[in-house]
């Protein structure tokens, strides 16, 4: 490379207004290249850091014994392995306890939940069974309680029948589902195969805030149905038809299912009330569901006679799940409606299932393997939809429970199974009598802590866009769709990755006295700028998508440096120092960007210099010949020995010149 000289001779000295640290006592560091990397290195490598961050491999590093390393084998892809050889009667013994204790929750829930997604009640405790079992072999999460949420299935239920009425032809929704159910399994496992997780970040904790605080108004306004006593009920899920069905149907309100409805509603609302502010006493709200249904069958069951337009439950079969994997629906004019709910239900319950997890993991400081918790979802989900189960995943307020009972470990999910084993074989007649209004009522007081205002408050101090994607999220389920308005939530999203990434954040550096130090001048009020330069720093990659911008912004910068310069009668502006520290990426349309705007600045006489480029960055602009432009002293390693060389070699020129 040749040294730019005309550049330096062109710089004039001037006096500085703050002290800089003379050049000649300064050490200039070279600027170096990484270390050279065949095509095939860099590749690997580069796979490497996207799909396997946590390197799962890591174990079996320096290990010789083929036992040992079948042992570690078995403990990657089965975690039971890894706690099962210390199992102990003291663990097992709070297990039993936690599992019980969220029992007494999962069948009620069950049961309601299925009603919620249009399926027989008995699918809900089915799905209660099975999966549980398969998560307790392969899941990573000590405290994840697993079974049928409410958002997954709102979402399946609205999605279906959209295309096929549960009512009219109940045997083909049946086999819908059980196919979405299918297709949310591979779905969810092939993204922990193949290491995709990160396509579920797209889903943000502000899309999910409005999302989930959509779901729980529209659900709740669903559930007035079953508290009214109504029979004719839009099964449309949006605000306006369902608040017309209730005021159109006045005349089918039932006195009696009213009171039933609200009265329980208050006991579970209050006991909800009484855990949340005495955690000790979680198990208040937990056991809540399950009296509300023993008591609100008694009493129907006493009143039969004298309240007969009461609606309960009904029939519901004995024995375990069977079989469903004949009814699964590969071909035909629907199959495109499964698939589709099955993707969107399996990212919900996948997110819901994996942020619960790795919230609990956290309280007890352990970790949660994500790759691994959505293959254990997954199969699990595969396997339900071979037995007769819907979309299950981690539920918030099954976990809650579990943990709070005390849970060690997932057997406690085995003792929740083994419980609703007994329920199927056994005690599936005393449901007959159960009213429709208690499940409402249940449904209710579960999903209205989904309602997360405080979050929602957050996101509006915080991040004004995050929080515009909330309020899309909430609104597009209220008054458009669930599944639209989970799309118009994502879009959002989307659109604000777009927006950083199209147009990233510049700013002008300054000197903070006394030291080496450049910081932003708006939010450092003591630093200031240093005379006859401009120090501008990047903090993104440059690439395609932000080159034409950065450039356009950059000689705005230059601009109103120069008018600022104009105004003040302050030293002539000299040198631009492009501070790229934060750029950790360049593409070829970013490297032409550098080159275009290097030119630009030579016909106006001023000297681009480049402080601190990384690694990749400075090997990418060697191997594309665009230093040779730069000269000698046109790339350095911080922004402090720029301005000390730069200046030295400026005086050291106008001392020769005299």
């Amino acid at each position: 490379m040749g040294l730019n000289s005309n550049r330096v001779e062109d710089l004039s000295c001037h006096e500085t207004a703050i002290r800089i640290p003379a050049a000649a006592t300064m050490e200039i560091h070279k600027v170096c290249l990484p270390p050279k990397q065949t095509t095939f290195e860099k590749f690997k490598n580069r796979v490497s850091e996207i799909f396997f961050p946590d390197d799962p491999l890591h174990n079996f590093h320096n290990q010789t014994s083929l036992p040992r390393k079948l042992l570690l084998g078995l403990q990657l892809f089965f975690p039971i392995f890894q706690w099962g050889p210390h199992y102990n009667v003291g663990l097992l013994r709070s297990d039993v306890i936690s599992g019980l204790t969220i029992a007494s929750l999962a069948i009620p829930q069950g049961i309601s939940y299925a009603k919620l997604a249009d399926l027989p009640p008995i699918v809900g405790l089915y799905s209660s069974f099975v999966p549980p079992l398969i998560y307790s072999l392969l899941g990573s999460s000590k405290h994840l309680g697993v079974g049928p949420v409410s958002i997954a299935s709102l979402v399946m239920g609205s999605m279906l029948s959209e295309a096929v009425s549960p009512v009219q032809q109940p045997d083909l929704y049946l086999k819908l589902a059980f196919t979405a159910t299918f297709f949310a399994g591979v779905f969810q496992s092939s993204l922990g195969l193949l290491r995709l997780g990160f396509i579920i970040d797209f889903l943000s904790k502000a899309t999910l805030v409005g999302f989930m605080a959509g779901a729980a108004v529209i659900v709740s306004l669903q559930q007035l149905k079953g508290l009214l006593g109504i029979v004719h009920f839009t099964s449309k899920m949006q605000l306006a038809p369902v608040m017309s069905s209730v005021f159109n149907n006045r005349n089918e309100w039932s006195w009696q299912t009213i009171v039933i409805g609200f009265g329980f509603l208050v006991f579970l609302l209050a006991t909800r009330h009484i855990s949340m502010r005495k955690p000790k006493l979680f198990w208040i709200s937990a056991a809540a569901p399950l009296t509300s249904v023993i008591l609100s069958t008694l009493i129907v069951f006493l009143l039969k006679s004298k309240s007969p337009h009461i609606s309960v439950i009904g029939h519901l079969p004995k024995g375990l799940n069977p079989p469903s994997s004949n009814m699964l629906y590969f071909s035909g004019h629907y199959l495109g409606v499964a698939i589709k709910t099955g993707i969107v239900t399996g990212i919900l319950s996948l997110t819901e299932g994996v942020a619960v997890g790795r919230t609990f993991a956290s309280l007890e400081n352990y970790q949660v393997d994500g790759n691994k918790e959505m293959i254990a979802i997954g199969l699990m989900n595969i396997a339900g939809s071979c037995s007769s189960c819907y979309v299950t995943t981690g539920s918030f307020s099954r976990s809650a429970v579990n943990y709070n009972a005390g849970a060690k470990t997932a057997v406690s999910n085995i003792v929740m199974s083994s419980a609703v084993l007994v329920t199927l074989l056994f005690l599936m007649p005393l449901f007959y009598y159960t009213p429709n209004v208690i499940l409402a009522a249940i449904i209710i007081t579960a999903v209205i802590g989904l309602i997360d205002y405080q979050s929602a408050y957050r996101l509006w101090k915080v991040d004004k866009l995050d929080f515009l994607a909330c309020l899309a999220s909430f609104f597009g389920v209220l008054f458009i769709s669930v599944p639209l308005g989970l799309a118009i939530a994502v879009g959002v999203s989307v659109f604000k990755i777009l927006l950083h990434v199209t147009r990233p954040n510049t700013m002008a550096l300054g000197n903070i006295p006394g030291t080496q130090i450049y910081q932003n001048l708006t939010r450092y009020r003591e630093a200031f700028r240093v005379p006859s330069f401009l120090i501008l720093a990047v903090e993104s990659p440059i690439y395609f998508a932000n080159s034409t911008y950065l450039q356009e912004r950059i000689l705005r910068w230059v601009r109103e440096e120069e008018e600022r310069i104009l105004a003040t009668n302050d030293s002539t502006l000299k040198c631009i120092i492009l501070d790229m520290t934060a750029v950790t990426a360049i593409d070829t349309s970013g490297i032409d960007m550098i080159r275009e705007l290097k030119k630009m600045l030579d016909k106006r006489s001023l000297q681009l210099v480049l402080a601190n480029p990384g690694g990749t960055v400075m090997e990418k602009l060697q191997q594309s010949n665009a230093l040779e432009a730069f000269g000698c002293n046109g790339v350095y390693l911080t922004v402090g020995e720029a301005i000390g060389d730069i200046s030295s070699l400026c005086k050291a020129q106008v001392q020769a010149q005299t």
